[in-house]
């Protein structure tokens, strides 16, 4: 059951228009006029806690510019119209310089740049050339979800994959599960297609017997 957990694929590409804001609207709509060249800035660092929605946030930037989400496995994409580096705190030193350079690279060229990671730029552990460029353009925190958010985006996830999930569910998987929203996701969709395998409607006890 587990590996059905971890071969499970997101059922809709991540885009800002199904992005759970919760309290995060203010940052949606900053991203939107962001995407949309509506400020001059074109280097943008958002930062928060696991499981907040930054690599579905960085994932939509990139979708929607035509641009490569970048998490240090080969060359960087200097030339493509976006470029997102995710979790920049797991970058290891020599990758930490092809990041600094195309930072450099697009800021020159007028091409946008933004990347992610879970502390403000003056909390990063990494080279202070790569910290401070990180903090010279738009910086903004994404706050978790509430308990209420996330019960929202669960029951309209399930509604997404064609099924209808008791929000008593939801509570459930929030009470006793990880709190970060992507694994949270990941169950509800084995969910579904653990229903459909066994022919049986979602209940709790269903739910209880799919988790490992």
């Amino acid at each position: 059951m587990q590996q059905m957990l971890l071969d499970i694929r997101p059922a809709a590409r991540p885009t800002l228009d199904n992005f759970i804001p919760g309290p995060n609207r203010e940052l949606l709509g900053h991203l939107g006029r962001w995407l949309n060249g509506e400020t001059a800035e074109t280097a943008l660092y958002i930062w928060g806690p696991a499981g907040s929605g930054k690599t579905h946030l960085l994932q939509a930037l990139a979708a929607a510019s035509g641009g490569t989400l970048w998490k240090g496995d080969g060359a960087v994409a200097a030339e493509a119209p976006l470029i997102a580096v995710d979790d920049v705190e797991s970058l290891p030193a020599p990758t930490q310089i092809a990041v600094f350079d195309a930072f450099n690279h697009a800021r020159a060229a007028g091409r946008r740049f933004v990347a992610a990671g879970e502390n403000a730029p003056a909390g990063l552990k990494l080279r202070e050339d790569l910290r401070t460029r990180l903090g010279w353009g738009l910086v903004f925190r994404l706050h978790p979800l509430s308990d209420a958010d996330m019960q929202a985006a669960l029951v309209t996830h399930a509604r997404d994959l064609g099924f209808e999930l008791d929000p008593s569910l939801a509570t459930w998987l929030l009470t006793r599960k990880s709190r970060n929203l992507g694994y949270l996701l990941q169950i509800v969709e084995a969910l579904d297609r653990y229903s459909l395998q066994t022919r049986r409607r979602i209940t709790l006890p269903l739910l209880r017997e799919m988790l490992p």
